[in-house]
Parts: structure tokens; sequence; C-alpha cells
């Protein structure tokens, strides 16, 4: 159910898929049998792999899209999905019976009976933008508000609260001097966001780069009290990582100049998204501001900047399955649960999709570890910590991100989801296949010894030390400045063991040589990790009255109790609850 069918997949901001952990979120979601990479893909207009000068555990996918057609794309293949209905409409009022969701009504009085409900309202629920004082209620610009199925979700004990975010003026390229601009191409490279063989056919664009500067920054800084953040108009809770320009101006005072990126909207279309002046300044400061900077000095907008403040419900009164607690058969995904970005509430939307399916079909729940998918640790996140500002995915989030790079999205889940019928027979030969390749090169690479003097012309050529002596491949391609593509040209039989890979040489390349370069610390990360599995296995939920246990702190005793972990692993993330507060659980549970 949505508000209007033709927004369905609208990019409410900025018009990109991926970045930094959300491209590996990404990436899992497809490896899951999802379609946002492959419809990411199909729309984007460029493409960067970021983090290339750090190791393969922080590099992250980001595509610039075409907003227009990505929301098409999705339409198109939704409206083809078998068995899949689509119903324009606001819903207004939960059916709850006895202790259970059964359903929605909505504005137009229909009513829709179901045995699972799951809530995806993005930013819609009571939504107010706030331009300056201008304050107009919508979900986002020109899209009404959706009342009443808050307050009716909260009559049944579930606990919600108010979050802002905000967005950026549009301006027309035509009216931006794009000769005072730094320009930044897209890569070239074999990557992309789907394990499928979808291929970009869009052109590619280039972004641009420009600054910020002291003139600037005095106009906005005499604007501050006509804004709503600096007021009093808006009383909630930003995202800390994606602050608006004021703010910005504010907490590092001390800088004279902030970056901008100039994004294009679209292949064909002339509106440019300002990637880092979000604002809810009055239209006139925003633009008066704009145009201090050389290359905007006659810019014209299409739209200004604005915040939106909405609702959002407690996510550590949901289940790791994004089930509540309270009411039975009910399940959140997305801003909802307080978290920021397409890509978070993606990852959320199929875990909640494919649990409410298998509570359905009578079926055991499907959670991920933080050892198996970034979109674990998001989940684990929610429900164990809470949220007190909009949750960003961040690689250092990930306690074990050696393990879920991008690269192996699909070796750590597409096997699991195959087995519960998500991921079609071809995308699982496919990475059966792909294993195979990768075994294949990597033993061949481990067991093939190289003599000293056939390889020491080509190790200088590399930049790297010459051999005193002969040994295995694999020490070789374990030294930074070599690449299996590169020593490849000084060694025949490698070159035909890379021939062999056909269309996928890229791709099995990069992941074997990943596994060779990184295999100490991939193995003592497994190690850790499975050391937290064993933690994971001890349930405790229902087991203890917490409040009785004196042994415990009191802080560990309210959280324990408000939030009821399922394992003692996810006791031992619930901020407050201490160390030593899990060594008493541990020994009671022993018991």
């Amino acid at each position: 159910m949505t508000i209007d069918m033709n927004k369905i997949a609208q990019m409410s901001c900025n018009p990109a898929i991926g970045g930094i952990a959300k491209g590996q979120i990404v990436r899992e979601i497809d490896a899951l049998g999802g379609y946002t990479g492959i419809i990411t893909d199909r729309a984007s207009i460029q493409f960067r792999m970021l983090n290339r000068s750090k190791g393969p555990a922080m590099w992250s996918p980001r595509a610039q899209c075409d907003r227009m057609k990505f929301s098409q794309y999705w339409r198109e293949t939704l409206e083809n999905i078998p068995n899949l209905h689509i119903w324009q409409d606001i819903a207004t009022e939960l059916i709850v019976e006895e202790g259970k969701a059964a359903g929605v009504r909505t504005q137009t009085g229909a009513e829709f009976r179901a045995t699972c409900t799951i809530i995806t309202a993005g930013t819609f629920l009571n939504g107010l933008m706030h331009i300056g004082k201008v304050q107009i209620e919508g979900g986002r610009v020109a899209e009404p508000a959706a009342k009443g199925l808050t307050e009716s979700i909260t009559a049944h004990g579930i606990t919600s609260g108010r979050m802002k975010t905000g967005t950026p003026v549009r301006l027309d390229k035509r009216s931006i001097n794009m000769q005072l601009v730094d320009i930044q191409e897209g890569d070239s490279d074999f990557h992309k966001f789907s394990y499928s063989n979808t291929e970009r056919t869009l052109e590619q664009l280039p972004c641009w780069g420009c600054y910020t500067n002291p003139k600037v920054h005095e106009i906005l800084r005499g604007s501050l009290d006509d804004s709503p953040l600096y007021n009093g108009q808006i009383q909630s809770i930003g995202p800390r990582y994606c602050p608006s320009i004021e703010t910005k101006i504010v907490t590092f005072a001390e800088r004279d100049r902030h970056l901008l990126f100039l994004e294009p909207e679209g292949e064909t279309t002339q509106e440019i998204y300002v990637n880092g002046f979000s604002s809810s300044l009055p239209m006139e400061a925003q633009l008066t501001a704009l145009r201090k900077i050389p290359a905007l000095e006659n810019a014209v907008a299409y739209r200004p900047g604005y915040a939106i403040e909405y609702d959002y419900f407690d996510p550590t009164q949901l289940k790791h399955t994004l089930e509540s607690k309270i009411v039975g058969n009910l399940y959140f995904a997305g801003q909802v649960n307080g978290t920021t970005g397409y890509e978070e509430a993606a990852g959320q939307g199929i875990i909640a999709g494919i649990n409410a399916a298998h509570k359905i079909d009578g079926k055991e729940d499907f959670v991920l570890r933080r050892d198996e998918a970034y979109i674990g640790v998001l989940i684990d996140d929610l429900v164990t910590k809470g949220v007190d500002e909009p949750y960003r995915m961040f690689t250092s989030r990930a306690e074990y991100r050696i393990l879920l790079r991008s690269d192996n999205a699909d070796m750590r889940l597409t096997g699991k989801a195959h087995s519960i019928g998500l991921a079609t027979e071809e995308r699982y030969q496919r990475l059966c296949k792909k294993k195979e390749m990768i075994a294949r090169l990597t033993e061949f690479i481990t067991n093939f010894s190289i003599k000293a003097d056939l390889i020491n012309k080509g190790l200088e050529e590399l930049g790297t030390t010459p051999l005193v002596r002969g040994c295995k491949l694999a020490a070789i391609i374990e030294r930074p400045q070599v690449t299996i593509e590169s020593i490849s040209k000084y060694i025949a039989p490698l070159r035909k063991e890379l021939e062999k890979l056909g269309n996928d040489r890229d791709e099995i390349t990069e992941a074997t040589e990943i596994e060779i370069k990184y295999r100490g610390y991939i193995e003592r990360e497994r190690e850790l990790a499975e050391r937290m599995i064993r933690l994971e296995n001890i349930r405790i939920k229902g087991r203890f009255d917490y409040n009785s246990i004196e042994s415990l702190s009191t802080e560990a005793r309210q959280k324990l109790t408000a939030i009821a972990p399922d394992t003692l692993a996810q006791a031992s993330r619930i901020p407050g609850v201490s160390p030593s507060d899990i060594n008493v659980l541990l020994v009671l549970a022993r018991k």
C-alpha cells in the first residue's frame, strides 16, 4: 500500500544508492535475491568504489542514479511480480485482535485483513516540513502526511518518538559556471552492485565539487534566528553524520569552508542535487548564501532545501525478526525504526518480509548474525541498543568487517537465500561456479613454485624486493605491490589459468587475491566470531527475573528487563550491561 503509485521507490533525498557500509548492505540484499542492486545498476549514471586506497574491508560501492528511471524500473518490476498486488491509499488505523495485528483500515474506508502486517512508512507518519518559519504538513515535498496510524499503533503500548532529517536545495545546472568546479569522474571497471548479469546501459556522467567560503558562512550565521533548528521550532534530533549546513557552521565554527558535491539527478534532466548543503533555513537565506560561491553566483533553484520531522517507534520493542514484542504479527522496517537511508531501510524490509512469510507458513525465524552480514549488525544494534538519533550504518559499527566485505556478500548469503526459496536456482548455480573457480585458482597459486631467477626482473619492475631463493606463488601475491594480474605477465602458467575464467576473470581474480592477501586477518576474525557464536547459543530469554538478581548492577537490571535479550551475546551488547554483569548471567545460566 502506498500513497502514490507514481512515486514508488521515489528517491526522497540523494539520487544515489550505496556509500560507506551502505553499499555492502545493497550487495547483501542482492545476494539474498532482492532487486535493489539490479535496479540500481540499470538506473546508474555513475558508479564508484569508495575507499579503494584502504583495505578491501573498507571498499564500498556507490552509484549515482537517474531518479526518474529508478522509480520507473522499480514500478515495472513490482507490477510484474506474481502474487504481489499494489493499492494506492493511506493507512490510518491498525486493526488489532486478541493482541495480534489483523490488518489496516484506510483513508478511503477500505479494510485489508492480513495474517501479518509490515509498517514501512518512511518519513510520512505525522510528517512536518520546515523551511525557515514556514511549516507544511507532508511526508516529503508535494505529498501528504499520514495521520492517525501512529496514534492507532501507540494505543497498544508501542512507544513512539520524533526524529528529523533534511534535504538540500536543487539547482538548475544551466545556471552553474561549470568552469569553476572540480570534476569527479566515475569508475569504468567491472564493479557493479548486482551479482547477476545486469549491465549499466545509461550514459555515465561526472559529478562536480566546490566549496563554501567565509562569505557563505557569514550569511548562514546571520540567519540562524530564523533556523527551525536553533529557534526552538524543531525539538527532535537529526542525523549526526549527515548534518545540515547550519549545524556544520555552528559545530565546526573554526572551519572556513565545507565541501559540496554537485550531483546530477538524471541522464537528461538539468536538476542538480547540492550534496552537503542540507538546510531548513528560509529560502532567501539558502540562495543568497549559495550565490557567494563563485561557481554558483547566478544559481537558479528548482526548489529549496527543507527539514522534516516524523514519527518513529522504539526499535528495542522489536525481536530480531523485526516483529513487535508487544503486538504479534506486526513488523516494522525502515525509518520507522529510527534509521536513515534507503539502504538501511531496504535491508530491514527484506528481513521483515522473509520473517512475515515464514511466520504465516510456520517456518523458523530468519535472522542474520553480526558475523554474517551488515544487515545483521544493523538489526542487532537497533533491537539491543535502541536509537537516540537517526541510525546510519558505517564499517566501524561491524566488529567483523573483514568477513563482511562487499566482494563476498554472495558467498555469505546466497546459499541461505536459496535454501528458503528466495534466491533463484540460476543465482545459486552462478555462486557454485564462482566458488569452484576461486578454489581452483587458489589451489594453483598456493601450490605453484616459482624460481627466483625467472621472476626477479618482474618483481623489480613492480617495485618490490627480488627473491633470494624460490618460493610458492602465494608468498609473492601476499606482497602489497603485487596483484595476480600484474604478476601474470611474467608467469605463463598463471596466464593460462586466468584465461580459463572467461567473462568472470576480474571478479574471480579479485576475490581470490583478497582471500590470499588477507588470509591471516580473515582466519583470526573467524576465530573471534566463533567465540561469540558460543554466547549466541546460550539462550536466556524467560530464564531469569533480572530484578531479583542483586549481583547485577541496577542499570543492567533495568536494561535487561526492558529489552529481554534472547541470548547472552545479545545481552553483552546492551549499553549499560557490563562484562561483570555478563559473567554473573553466565554462571547462573550454567547452574
